[in-house]
């Protein structure tokens, strides 16, 4: 529909990515529930706890470990082996997940989001696509045999029921969402309007329901009919979307307009001591889930395989103290950043600077945190020596200080941070050194206005131009910020910039602006494309055989005029005494039985076959008189 580069389709996009992970959680959760079939909160809890907890273990874990084994294997990686590869990390994960009690989507969903941030994800997005479209295939074929027709037809009415509850639903509530996410209402209107479908998650949902037997059979074939009827309504209804705004738009009281307004626009930012203290927890509150996490991760793998395989080698009580060693050991860079991560951060030391009573908070924290380690370790040393008492509290403390004061512990999981970072970064790193984006594309204050790139096809009329020439920003009302041409960036270009193929143009504008520029650029291209397709001006080899009273015969190569007057040229030649091909040669003269192999257009070749056959006084088509 030619909408990609206005504002409102990279929001869509983004609500129906997290929409899609919302819906393995609910995979996840309805899958325990049906499966115990009881609903209590504590289980609940218990369940989300567990699916919080290896989410991020195997997000983290899987950032630091499979970026770096990609790179060392990369020289021993070909397209099959890492196609191979790929698909084997993904089901090993479906495997896990499968043995912890998730579903097998939830596990190869979260390998694509592991491989999806290598630096290879493109190459495995291409290699996997032929694997992807022979199961998507398959997938919708076994939908459309899952349907039944007459069952349908019998539950017409809550099939029209579930439609309007959604197409209605999802513009109220998306409307209302995106403005208090703080959208301008044309905006808002725009995204809610494109969200009136439901998709592919809600038949995985239904097959779910019917295989756990905790929802009817008829259920499916409804869900499919009204996934098909909202998929096939949503392009009118994003046509609708401008039109609505407008009838609302009119019909709104000046006052709520002009609350909208000012709620959309955000107003200043929020600086001192509150921003100091969200962004502080927030950061404190990522290291301990995160640390925390990983702590616990340790502690289960050590008590579950390495120490009854410890206990095996060792008499009691040495092997109870290897164990609690080993695990401590293993824990420690976790320990010192989960208890001393972030205590010297900027908001840190700005909110111990800037109120005394702030001090006392941040202190609570500290020691919130140093506790927290202090837990873990009373809970190592509790399952393996069982010391408890004077004993267990004196090895407690002298642990947990030797973990604060140790650097080599800090440097450790600075290390480990700064891996898991670039891990974490190197496939946008390594699209910002291509593009070469400049820092203030995704800062701009006004709401209607953003940037878009767009790539100059091979054959325009523009190319060859100077901007100055082609008047862009009077012609369509946008502005040229930037020019990429391979690795040369030119920021804010003149007007005696020359546009050139493939040159990559960032542009900022409107959306209204932004899409007549984008629309302008592909009329351009299929101009261009029809005005270069090729037709008769192909060129073909022929085969001639030059026979008696032909005009070339006992001529040279040079003086037949083939290459001037017939704009063919000879690649080879048969003599007639020895059947061989030859290379040409100008000086080459041409005898009767010759054979010439010609390479030129059909009309060119034509008129020279025609030319080849003409009496020796005069070439056909040309009114060359020959010597």
């Amino acid at each position: 529909m030619g909408l990609r580069q206005q504002r409102f389709a990279g929001l869509v996009l983004s609500v129906l990515i997290i929409e899609d992970i919302l819906a393995i959680v609910l995979m996840v959760m309805l899958s325990t529930l049906a499966v115990s079939q009881q609903f209590e909160g504590i289980q609940m809890l218990s369940s989300i706890a567990s699916l919080v907890f290896f989410l991020v273990l195997w997000f983290v874990v899987g950032i630091y470990l499979i970026p770096l084994f990609l790179k060392k294997t990369k020289p021993l990686m070909s397209d099959e082996t890492m196609l191979i590869v790929a698909l084997g990390l993904c089901f090993g994960m479906v495997v896990l997940a499968s043995s912890v009690g998730f579903s097998a989507a939830f596990g190869a969903f979260i390998m694509g989001s592991i491989l999806a941030e290598t630096i290879e994800a493109e190459k495995i997005e291409h290699l996997v696509n032929p694997v992807k479209d022979l199961f998507g295939a398959i997938f919708f074929v076994s939908v459309g045999m899952m349907v039944d027709v007459a069952l349908i037809v019998e539950y017409i009415v809550p099939i029209l029921c579930i439609i309007a509850a959604i197409m209605v639903g999802q513009t109220v509530f998306s409307t209302a969402g995106f403005l208090l996410s703080g959208q301008s209402l044309k905006t808002a209107m725009q995204c809610s309007f494109s969200l009136t479908q439901i998709g592919e998650f809600a038949f995985i949902l239904a097959t779910l329901g019917t295989s756990l037997g905790v929802t009817s059979d008829f259920l499916y074939p409804i869900v499919v009919a009204v996934s098909v009827f909202t998929t096939f309504t949503t392009p009118y209804m994003i046509r609708l979307a401008e039109p609505a705004y407008s009838i609302v738009e009119r019909r709104l009281p000046v006052r709520w307009k002009n609350a909208l307004e000012h709620f959309a626009s955000g107003g200043p930012d929020v600086v001192g001591q509150q921003s100091h203290w969200r962004t502080y927890l927030k950061q404190v509150g990522l290291v301990i889930v995160v640390y925390g996490v990983l702590c616990d991760a340790i502690i289960i793998l050590m008590f579950k395989f390495a120490q009854p395989f410890i206990e095996s080698l060792l008499p009691d009580p040495w092997d109870e103290i290897a164990v609690a060693i080993l695990t401590i050991v293993l824990l420690s860079p976790f320990l010192h950043s989960l208890m001393m991560k972030r205590n010297r951060s900027e908001e840190f030391q700005a909110l111990w600077a800037d109120n005394h009573f702030n001090r006392a908070p941040l202190v609570a924290v500290q020691l919130l945190r140093i506790l927290m380690g202090a837990a873990l370790l009373s809970y190592v040393l509790g399952h393996t020596v069982h010391w408890s008492g004077t004993l267990g509290i004196f090895v407690i403390i002298v642990v947990l200080f030797t973990i604060i004061l140790n650097r080599s512990l800090r440097k450790q999981g600075l290390r480990l941070e700064q891996t898991f970072q670039e891990n974490f970064t190197q496939r946008e790193r390594s699209t910002s050194q291509q593009a070469n984006r400049p820092k203030f594309a995704g800062s701009l204050m006004e709401r209607d206005v953003h940037l878009s790139n767009f790539t100059i096809p091979v054959g325009i009329d523009w190319c060859g131009h100077t901007l100055a020439e082609l008047n862009l920003g009077r012609r369509y009302g946008i502005q040229i910020v930037s020019l990429l041409r391979g690795t040369l960036r030119i920021n804010i270009p003149s007007g005696s910039t020359i546009i050139m193929p493939s040159d990559r143009l960032q542009v900022i504008g409107s959306d209204q602006q932004l899409a007549t520029f984008g629309q302008a650029l592909e009329q351009l291209t299929t101009i261009a494309s029809k005005a270069t397709t090729p037709t008769d001006d192909e060129m073909k080899l022929r085969r001639l055989f030059l026979e008696f009273g032909s005009p070339f015969v006992g001529k040279t190569i040079k003086d037949c005029g083939i290459r001037d007057d017939f704009h063919c040229l000879i690649v080879g030649i048969e003599l007639e005494e020895d059947d061989a091909l030859h290379s040409p040669s100008p000086a080459q003269t041409l005898h009767i039985g010759d054979i010439i192999w010609v390479v030129g257009e059909e009309a060119n070749l034509a008129r020279l076959e025609a030319a080849k056959n003409a009496p020796a006084h005069t070439r056909l088509g040309q009114g060359v008189v020959l010597k």
